[in-house]
């Protein structure tokens, strides 16, 4: 995303755990292990990845789609912050 209201970390982490807690139904913390406290299935999981995606304007794919890009709010906010990022030489724009 690209514009200049691009939220901070801090922003990305509220938005991703109110959309947890209003699809689940439990409030979060963003260093809770989601997947081991039994709060996301695979299914929820997609869900998520779609979420984000549309949001936040990014496409994950290949190795972003790993578990541990999304055990955990803070390291989704991580993974949204550094797909938003443009890409090492891409001098697009």
């Amino acid at each position: 995303m690209t514009t200049g209201s691009t939220p901070n970390a801090d922003d990305l982490e509220k938005e991703l755990l109110g959309f947890l807690e209003g699809h689940t139904g439990t409030p979060w913390e963003a260093d809770t292990d989601l997947f081991a406290a039994g709060g996301l299935s695979s299914l929820f999981a997609m869900q998520l990845v779609v979420h984000l995606e549309k949001t936040y304007t990014i496409a994950v794919r290949g190795a972003d789609l790993r578990l541990d890009n999304f055990r955990t709010v803070r390291r989704m906010a991580g993974l949204v912050d550094r797909l938003r990022r443009p890409a090492p030489g891409n001098h697009d724009g």
